[in-house]
């Protein structure tokens, strides 16, 4: 696959944000409305741990722990779903990559296809509230408050330099993401469709000097 090959209006949008902040709803939304593949990389990791597969053998127990995934490993699994929907009109990606280490990783294989992420959205969420969410919507015994503290120290930790990241590379897009889902859903679209416009958006590889950084 060659840079040429890629929808060249394909929208590529990353979406950022800690356990609990939204990520997954957003993303949803946010396909939907631009109509686009919603990748998912946990979802991905759920249904081959569901079903027994090698993967889903291999990681089980790390993302029990709360743990980061192998980097090869995912890229391995996301590789093929991103390429199809960079040739179909573009993706929002959930999930990948959750390390500053991931993210150049990607950039070198993404970028030199042609299908690299244009915009990263950070969804930004006190963490009591994290919390609280993670706790209302907890799906067994795994998801106790320590081992959801453990998730967010994770994401602080390894995660959260991502920000700096892309704001020095692509245009990122900070949100408030602790308000109701719809009004979340209404700031991203309308941040998202101004970004767009913008002529080197839609250039793989393209830089911006600076990001938006008031929160919406």
């Amino acid at each position: 696959m060659t840079m040429q090959s890629a929808a060249p209006r394909a929208k590529r949008i990353l979406m950022v944000g800690a356990p609990g902040a939204g990520k997954g709803t957003q993303a949803a939304a946010i396909a939907k409305q631009f109509g686009i593949a919603h990748i998912a990389s946990g979802d991905l990791l759920r249904r081959h741990i569901a079903d027994g597969t090698a993967i889903g053998k291999t990681v089980e127990g790390v993302v029990n722990k709360g743990e980061l995934v192998p980097d090869a490993l995912i890229m391995d699994m996301l590789r093929k779903p991103v390429m199809a929907a960079s040739e179909t009109g573009g993706y929002v990606l959930d999930g990948f990559p959750r390390t500053v280490e991931q993210a150049e990783a990607a950039y070198r294989t993404a970028g030199s296809l042609g299908v690299g992420v244009q915009i990263a959205v950070h969804l930004e969420v006190p963490e009591e509230e994290l919390i609280r969410r993670l706790l209302a919507r907890a799906r067994g015994a795994d998801d106790t408050e320590d081992i959801i503290r453990h998730r967010i120290k994770v994401y602080e930790e390894k995660t959260r330099p991502l920000l700096e990241y892309y704001s020095s590379r692509e245009l990122l897009i900070q949100v408030n993401g602790a308000r109701p889902v719809a009004e979340v859903t209404w700031s991203i679209i309308v941040q998202l469709q101004r970004a767009l416009k913008r002529p080197n958006t839609h250039t793989s590889g393209a830089r911006q000097a600076t990001a938006d950084k008031a929160v919406a």
